[in-house]
């Protein structure tokens, strides 16, 4: 079974949770931007959390289905279509043999997510089939999508995941056919919800003189257009510190922000190097991180400080939420 690539899109690269146990030799997690609406997609495909899915940014790629298959798209709205027919996002679509899922204009947000029944036949490098671009390994041959690829899907029976599916199929003459009592995840993106991001104070935070640790908190900034998936610069007022710091390397995480000399902080994402040298202002608290990694440069955000322990319940909370989701997805398949 394949997907043939038409047409790549800006950046198309299979990427999953991430490629975790080997930062301490310089390998980093990397993994999906928007970890929510992998997980959604994955989800509603019957595959587990963990499988590869399809990141696509901003331009969308064009992708013929060689084989019946189920796929689900989560994420940035950037107009799916099959044929003539929108496919709704955080949907079971059962697409029909010989379709082509284009993309079009960008609704809202950056990244979108495609996931497939089955997942994607590519092998794991260091126990995941993500793609590092900077380090040409995982994924699909270490790169994004080029015209003319065709990825290889895991043998899977996708007919057999929502049977209800396969029967509107066959009687329909539609490309591909979709449930519409689906199940909801609250939350869902929308051109809003990454204005705001709670964050945690960093290692450094004290470091920091008190009109930084103010602006911090009360300042606008703007993602600068030299961002990327290792890292989102910011513009807004320079945050500096109380006094010259000379510091030994520390380990960096997923919402880390860092202030280099110029004082202009940078919020480090899934791509980021394993350590780093700049003082830590604060952290993103992780259920925010999807909602900021589909910013779009230029679009601005705030920071408001929360507590370690109210960042943890806040994990919970989203954590319940993304149980009570995938009951609702298995108690759909079984009807």
């Amino acid at each position: 079974m394949t997907i043939e690539v038409i047409k790549p899109g800006a950046l198309s690269t299979l990427q999953d949770l991430g490629r975790r146990g080997f930062q301490h030799l310089g390998v980093p997690v990397g993994g999906v931007m928007d970890e929510r609406s992998h997980r959604v997609a994955n989800l509603l495909v019957g595959n587990p959390e963990h499988e590869a899915t399809l990141e696509i940014t901003l331009l969308g790629p064009s992708l013929r289905f060689q084989q019946v298959a189920l796929i689900a798209i989560a994420g940035a709205d950037l107009s799916a279509c099959i044929g003539e027919h929108a496919v709704p996002l955080e949907t079971p679509v059962l697409v029909r043999a010989g379709s082509q899922l284009n993309f079009g204009r960008r609704v809202f947000g950056v990244r979108t997510y495609l996931a497939v029944h089955g997942g994607f036949a590519v092998p794991a490098v260091m126990q995941s089939k993500s793609t590092y671009v900077r380090g040409k390994f995982g994924g699909f041959q270490g790169r994004a999508l080029q015209k003319g690829d065709a990825l290889e899907l895991a043998p899977a029976d996708a007919q057999r995941v929502y049977p209800r599916l396969a029967t509107k199929l066959r009687a329909s003459p539609l490309p591909f056919s979709l449930l519409e009592d689906r199940p909801r995840l609250p939350g869902a993106l929308s051109e809003a919800s990454a204005t705001a991001a709670r964050a945690i104070v960093g290692q450094q935070w004290r470091a920091f003189s008190a009109e930084a640790q103010r602006q911090f908190q009360q300042a606008e900034f703007r993602l600068s257009p030299h961002s990327d998936r290792m890292g989102f610069r910011l513009q807004g007022p320079r945050l500096a510190l109380r006094e010259p710091l000379e510091m030994i390397s520390e380990a960096v995480a997923f919402g880390t922000i860092q202030v280099p000399p110029d004082g202009n902080p940078i919020v480090l994402m899934a791509d980021r190097q394993t350590t780093g040298g700049y003082p830590k202002i604060a952290s993103v608290a992780s259920v925010d991180l999807p909602a900021l990694a589909q910013q779009m440069p230029a679009q601005s955000v705030r920071f408001a400080l929360i507590s370690l322990e109210q960042a943890q319940q806040l994990y919970l909370a989203h954590e319940r939420t993304m149980a009570n989701f995938a009951a609702q997805v298995q108690q759909l398949r079984r009807s």
